[in-house]
């Protein structure tokens, strides 16, 4: 059965789906996105993404062409049509097609252009929790408005494909000294004392919703937290290192740069987090 993909109000397979290719998405990356996980056929942290969504668009002034809650239904309908029990929901909304090639936006009349489509993986077991990461820094060349969720992903393309070409699984990127975040995730560590590590947010990095029920889910836990900048050194140096995204949930890392992480195994903060972490996802999805 062909994958069914929702297209500006029609759901249709996969390999009838069509974009203009005057879509601004295309030409500008003039666009943004969300990734949310589904787990038991039920969505994930979804109004955490669709409050980040709303202020990505008010970020770039695009207009959400539906309401929240016609939003919600697309996607259980994607569940449901693509008989999906776990994996992921990629939405994207760009400012449309004005009909020809113009950097001026267009004028309000064009109508957005809004595509989701499903992705089924494993998320609850994913064998690389069992394991942990290996990563590798690079620097950060991205924009300065990293806090927009925009599709403009080359730089991230890039890191990645510098991580599989030194045989790791992703890249940290650094400016100015400091690790900001991962190619697609949010950054910690763990200091000898098991406070947990993170960068504040700001304009340099994305607001993650994983990120931002983990720091709650710490806090209830009575898991020390530490919001400030943190260098490659002393990642290197620290007790544990782990990341956060909607998909991966909460994944170790136990080799920065080659050198090993702890003991080279993933710690127990990252798989406490981790195990309370899905303990809440579980809790939603019910």
């Amino acid at each position: 059965m062909q994958r069914i993909v929702y297209v500006d109000g029609h759901f249709v397979e996969e390999q009838a789906a069509k974009v203009s290719i005057f879509d601004r998405g295309f030409l500008f990356a003039d666009a943004v996105y969300e990734v949310t996980a589904v787990v038991n056929s039920k969505l994930a942290e979804f109004d955490g993404h669709m409050t980040r969504l709303q202020r990505s668009c008010r970020e770039l002034s695009l207009t959400l062409p539906v309401s929240l809650d016609e939003l919600k239904a697309i996607h259980y309908a994607l569940i449901e049509k693509n008989n999906l029990n776990e994996g992921a929901i990629y939405l994207q909304l760009s400012r449309g097609n004005a009909g020809d090639r113009d950097f001026h936006f267009p004028s309000a009349d064009v109508k957005p252009t809004l595509v989701l489509f499903t992705q089924a993986r494993a998320v609850l077991d994913n064998p690389q929790a069992k394991t942990g990461l290996k990563v590798v820094t690079c620097p950060d060349i991205r924009w300065h408005r990293r806090d927009i969720k925009t599709v403009s992903l080359l730089a991230a393309s890039l890191a990645k494909e510098f991580a599989h070409a030194q045989h790791a699984d992703d890249a940290f990127l650094v400016e100015n000294g400091f690790i900001t975040e991962g190619s697609s995730c949010n950054c910690y560590i763990v200091l000898h004392d098991n406070t947990v590590v993170t960068r504040p947010l700001s304009n340099d990095i994305l607001h993650g919703i994983t990120r931002q029920s983990l720091l709650k889910l710490a806090a209830q836990h009575n898991i020390q937290l530490e919001e400030r900048p943190f260098t490659p050194e002393e990642a290197r140096h620290a007790r544990e290192i782990f990341i956060s995204s909607a998909t991966t949930f909460v994944m170790p890392v136990v080799s920065l740069d080659g050198k090993t992480i702890g003991d080279g195994t993933p710690g127990p903060i990252a798989r406490r987090l981790r195990e309370i972490y899905i303990d809440m996802v579980k809790e939603q999805v019910k």
